[in-house]
């Protein structure tokens, strides 16, 4: 013979409030570490969640994401970012302006730092460095902000943007000791 199980009975006219949102915290300061296999792929999970909340995010350059070419930013490099949008099909890809530093960060395929020949308007950067992206949406000052925001996978082809660059001279050209210190080393 089976038992009934215990039942708890329950007005039916009782209101469930609705749950909300998840909420996710930072483990930052907890002591908690990931474990040495999953350090990557926790990193990555925090910064898409710091783009989904609509927050700056720090990526790794190089990998598979990107690398970045750094440039002045002004009219001359304003007159490449158009002619880029003849270049590419939709437009030019990636670009962000910071205001602040007077540069233009163009996004490039990973692996272009190690195929950038030297330049005295650009400079592209790869592993090991990281750089920290406005909010997706930020499409205007103050701070950071995507001049040219992302579509689907494009990046910007190095090839051509070493060309404009060479025959628009965008000044004052940066520095890689600077960048150092702009972008970080991981």
């Amino acid at each position: 013979m089976t038992a009934a199980l215990p039942q708890r009975l329950v007005s039916p006219a009782r209101q469930i409030p609705p749950a909300g949102e998840a909420a996710f915290t930072s483990c930052e300061g907890t002591g908690y570490t990931a474990a040495a296999d999953m350090a990557d792929l926790a990193t990555r999970v925090r910064n898409l969640m710091d783009l989904q909340s609509r927050r700056p995010s720090c990526l790794p350059l190089g990998g598979n994401l990107f690398d970045v070419v750094t440039t002045a930013s002004g009219e001359a490099a304003r007159a490449i970012v158009q002619l880029m949008d003849e270049v590419q099909i939709d437009g030019c890809g990636p670009v962000i302006e910071d205001p602040v530093r007077s540069w233009l960060y163009w996004l490039v395929p990973p692996g272009s730092s190690a195929r950038w020949a030297p330049h005295q308007y650009g400079t592209c950067l790869g592993q090991p460095y990281q750089i920290v992206l406005p909010p997706i949406d930020q499409a205007e000052p103050p701070g950071a902000y995507w001049l040219r925001p992302f579509k689907s996978d494009r990046l910007v082809p190095p090839g051509p943007l070493w060309d404009l660059l060479d025959r628009f001279q965008p000044t004052p050209a940066p520095h890689e000791v600077l960048l150092a210190a702009e972008l970080r080393a991981s």
